[in-house]
């Protein structure tokens, strides 16, 4: 199963591309040009978010370096500590919220520390895999096209983002302790 699952992941990005672009050359659809004109529509989308990104990882560098990360922490570990889920994790909880980027910096720490095999090191890997970046796509995508009202956007995603946790933290306490 293993060989299969191997031989899947190695051929079908490129199997993927060749089946796209021969049907594209079967409809007589310039593919050079076509790329060059989504490549450039995406370079002007990418200087369009600049600010908005700008101003989200500014944000993320207030809310750590003003102690409130710690604070939150302190704060949420005895609750935690209920479900199972240690309190070294809850940093990277908040943060996968805010950046992926920094979420991963965060698991990766977490993983040198405590082991890929231990308790944490689960919780984090699956808990980052199940989650999603909720501000950064409202920061990011929503700015990009004009949406000013999300309405129950975030409230959603974070409720996404917390159900996913706690799956994560039951899940792994379940499998493997």
């Amino acid at each position: 199963m293993t060989a299969i699952l191997e031989a899947i992941s190695i051929w079908s990005i490129p199997v993927l591309v060749a089946c796209v672009s021969l049907y594209a050359i079967i409809k007589k659809v310039p593919v050079y040009s076509v790329f060059t004109e989504g490549a450039k529509d995406g370079f002007s989308t990418a200087v369009m978010i600049i600010p908005y990104l700008t101003a989200m990882l500014c944000g993320i560098g207030m809310f750590r370096a003003s102690g409130c990360m710690d604070f939150v922490t302190d704060l949420l570990s005895p609750i935690t500590g209920l479900i199972g889920c240690p309190g070294e994790v809850i940093p990277m909880m908040i943060m996968r919220s805010f950046s992926g980027g920094a979420a991963e910096g965060l698991m990766v720490d977490l993983l040198d520390q405590f082991g890929t095999q231990s308790q944490i090191g689960r919780i984090v890997s699956v808990g980052l895999g199940s989650t999603e970046t909720t501000f950064y796509i409202v920061a990011v995508y929503f700015g990009s096209v004009g949406v000013s009202k999300t309405r129950h956007s975030i409230a959603a995603g974070l409720l996404g983002d917390l159900a996913s946790f706690l799956a994560a933290v039951i899940i792994v306490n379940l499998m493997w302790f």
